[in-house]
């Protein structure tokens, strides 16, 4: 039963690590859940307050990754429309052009946004040059919390704690 488990933990570390790329699947929270699965098993002995900080943190990271984006873009002088233009580009980029999608949607959209609200060609880029650093620094707090978790599960489940 141990080794199920442990199988369905590192199929949630790589859904979970495509989920701080892909806007569309929570992916700190999946990460989390492999830690949660495999304290069942006797490979790992993880704290109670261990387990609860760790859940603490991959929540607080996924809401905030909703707020980065926005308040980046309102930073560099964006609107509502580049607001909505980087989060519609975010999902067109994924299904139009996977996986450089996920770069160019976003700071597209941006773009395209402030444009349809009026505002110039220059003022529409840095709009959109602000949604996209919103987007890479969710998606960078996204890897450093997966990442950390699943270095925690290889260390305690192969490490041999």
């Amino acid at each position: 039963m141990d080794i199920l488990l442990i199988a369905i933990s590192v199929l949630l570390l790589l859904l979970g690590m495509a989920g701080c790329l892909l806007p569309v699947i929570p992916g700190p929270p999946i990460s989390y859940l492999a830690l949660l699965i495999i304290s069942f098993t006797r490979f790992a002995h993880f704290s109670t307050d261990f387990l609860v900080i760790m859940a603490i943190i991959a929540a607080f990271v996924t809401v905030i990754d909703f707020f980065v984006p926005v308040w980046t873009t309102k930073k560099f002088g964006g609107s509502v429309y580049g607001m909505w233009g980087a989060g519609i580009g975010i999902f067109a980029g994924i299904f139009f052009l996977p996986p450089l999608g996920l770069i160019i949607g976003p700071l597209a959209g941006a773009i395209i946004g402030e444009l349809i609200k009026g505002s110039d060609t220059g003022k529409a880029i840095i709009a959109g040059l602000g949604s996209f650093a919103g987007f890479l620094l969710g998606v960078g707090l996204k890897l450093i919390v997966s990442i950390t978790i699943t270095i925690y599960f290889v260390r305690e489940v192969f490490g041999g704690a």
